[in-house]
């Protein structure tokens, strides 16, 4: 039977003690992590969030009523035991903080009893994570789970730390909205006092944090709850949370730099590393050509060349006509020393690559007796296939892969190949943390969809002044004072100086499509706003579940939050989302229409 805590107060954390609290009498609470009765002696290991310490339950010393009750402790029972800290009477255990020490239980409390629980509660186990997600207060209470929820806590205090030193004040947007386009789907909330009208929760505090420069009050941050209905992955949730800012009076330098010491701030304050100031940078056309990624891994070579000028009019007709046309090319990567890949393994990367959008994976290996197996030998003459080698600095035992098609395809096919193969070939030194700045984004891309130029980042965004006469003649060439901070081939976060002038930002609208009239429906609050004197201005925001991924080592965003939607977008423990009853359906005039199917 559970009983009170009444007239005992928890003195420390199990793992707060150490060898200068031999002798001390403490009182410690927490869960049981296991129970060893040896029939004169009991062993309890009691776990809290700080760690384990070691219970000794002597009959003689503790009394047969608390004896009996260490004797009939399980695993997760919640128990409180005051005693007297000792050192160990046998061997030392190296692998607790507190494996130097024990403590001589006096007296003890069940507080409460626990079922068998449906998983064993420890590090590192291979439980599925359906069933985690079910129980997720009990995989909560794992010692790896903690960890990552303390360190982020932790980064997210850094964080405020740094901006309130740095004259930045933390201001509060709102989470019921106007639904605006910001690149995914709202998640609607219907307004019960204004049938068939909705708000939208907040895909990020973008206006509302530049209403606050309009506003005047310079320096702006927040820790923001976002949310935006797409398709999930391991780094992106339904909700997520962001460390938000925006600055007046700024441009790109500015940003780069406060960021800079943010991110050297915090990871020295969460881990203990050492980061370089000034951070690499990298154009965003380099990233492409290079590694075929705008957010690109830097912690391996294998970078991605261009062969078009040797391909052009080959007898190779997938080569040629690739190398030939505007916004193609022929490229390749050299997968150093496995020209005896299996064919087996081609094959599957072949098939990886044409879920990228290629036609298929032409590939060379240069064998160890210097002769050349490849897959489109017939079609080329030996000099143009020397030639690919010699651009593509390969030796003896060497495999190259080729790309062939559009700019886009192309660097998505080798750039997600070469990090598939960077993992697999254990070519990546898990080890680093290499933050690096994409700056020089494109302003605009060009979608087949809507056959219209949109805004790559948003349409607010402050084009490179020596680029701006191109934007008729030439809106794709036009660059962006746009940047995104990269750490390890993950997206950290990203920003940009923001328009302030009436007339380019007019011309921004007319470019994408959107008239005054739209623009105004769209934005009008904001428009409205900068009528009436707009500072220059520019932010950046930073995927806090992503930061915190990356500096602990999990491998998903999900490890990193208390309560996560699985991939389905659902909450396996609370149910989320679920049907509500028809009274509250009416209060919000809403009517369900199901799919004929159903």
């Amino acid at each position: 039977m559970a009983e009170s805590m009444k007239g005992l107060s928890r003195t420390c954390r199990c793992a707060e003690l150490s060898e200068q609290n031999i002798g001390q009498t403490v009182t410690v609470m927490g869960w049981v992590q296991k129970q060893r009765n040896k029939g004169s002696i009991v062993f309890v290991d009691l776990r809290d969030r700080s760690g384990v310490i070691q219970l000794i339950y002597e009959e003689d010393a503790c009394g047969a009523e608390n004896f009996a009750k260490a004797a009939r402790m399980r695993a997760e029972f919640v128990v409180a035991a005051v005693g007297v800290v000792r050192r160990r009477d046998g061997a030392v255990n190296t692998n607790l903080a507190t494996g130097a020490i024990e403590v001589h239980v006096r007296e003890t409390r069940i507080l409460s009893e626990s079922e068998t629980p449906p998983f064993h509660i420890a590090e590192g186990i291979n439980t599925r994570e359906e069933l985690r997600l079910k129980y997720r207060s009990l995989d909560l209470r794992r010692p790896d789970m903690q960890r990552r929820i303390i360190l982020r806590s932790k980064i997210i205090q850094y964080m405020r730390e740094f901006m309130s030193a740095e004259g930045f004040l933390e201001i509060e947007t709102p989470i019921l909205c106007k639904s605006t386009p910001e690149g995914a789907r709202d998640y609607l909330v219907p307004s019960r006092v204004h049938p068939g009208n909705f708000y939208a929760l907040p895909q990020s505090p973008q206006l509302f944090k530049q209403l606050l420069m309009c506003a005047g009050y310079d320096r702006y941050f927040q820790i923001a709850k976002c949310f935006r209905d797409e398709d999930l992955r391991a780094d992106r949730q339904p909700e997520f949370t962001q460390a938000d800012m925006e600055l007046s009076f700024v441009d790109v330098e500015d940003v780069l730099d406060v960021n800079e010491r943010l991110i050297q701030y915090v990871c020295k304050k969460a881990i203990g590393e050492e980061v370089q100031l000034p951070l690499p940078r990298m154009r965003w056309i380099d990233a492409m050509n290079d590694y075929g990624s705008d957010k690109p891994d830097t912690r391996f070579g294998m970078k991605l060349k261009d062969l078009s000028d040797l391909t052009a009019g080959c007898g190779f007709g997938v080569f040629a006509e690739a190398a030939s046309k505007p916004g193609c090319s022929v490229r390749a990567i050299n997968v150093k020393g496995q020209a005896g890949m299996a064919r087996k393994k081609i094959d599957a990367l072949t098939d990886m690559a044409k879920g990228n959008g290629a036609k298929g994976l032409p590939y060379l290996a240069l064998k160890e007796d210097g002769s050349i197996k490849c897959s489109f030998a017939k079609f080329m003459k030996e000099e143009e296939l020397q030639a690919i080698c010699e651009r593509m600095g390969a030796e003896k035992g060497d495999l190259l892969f080729f790309a062939a098609d559009k700019n886009g395809i192309v660097w998505n096919v080798l750039g997600a190949l070469r990090l598939r193969l960077g993992e697999e070939l254990g070519l990546i030194d898990h080890t680093k943390f290499n933050f690096l700045w994409v700056v020089e984004f494109p302003l605009l891309e060009w979608s087949e969809e809507e056959s219209r130029f949109v805004a790559m980042h948003h349409p607010f965004t402050m084009p490179m002044e020596e680029d701006w006469h191109l934007i008729d003649s030439d809106p794709g060439a036009v660059r962006a004072k746009a940047y995104d901070i990269v750490l390890n081939g993950v997206e950290l976060g990203g920003g940009s100086v923001r328009i302030h002038q009436n007339d380019i930002q007019e011309k921004m609208f007319s470019v994408i499509g959107l008239t005054q009239e739209e623009a105004q429906e769209k934005f009008g609050f904001l428009l409205t706003a900068f009528k009436y004197g707009v500072p220059p201005h520019a932010g950046l925001a930073y995927g806090v579940d992503r930061f915190v991924m990356l500096l602990t080592g999990a491998d998903s965003i999900r490890d990193v939050m208390a309560f996560p939607k699985n991939k389905d977008a659902v909450d396996l423990m609370s149910e989320a989302p679920n049907v509500v009853d028809d009274k509250q359906l009416e209060e919000l005039s809403i009517a369900i229409v199901r799919p004929a199917e159903e």
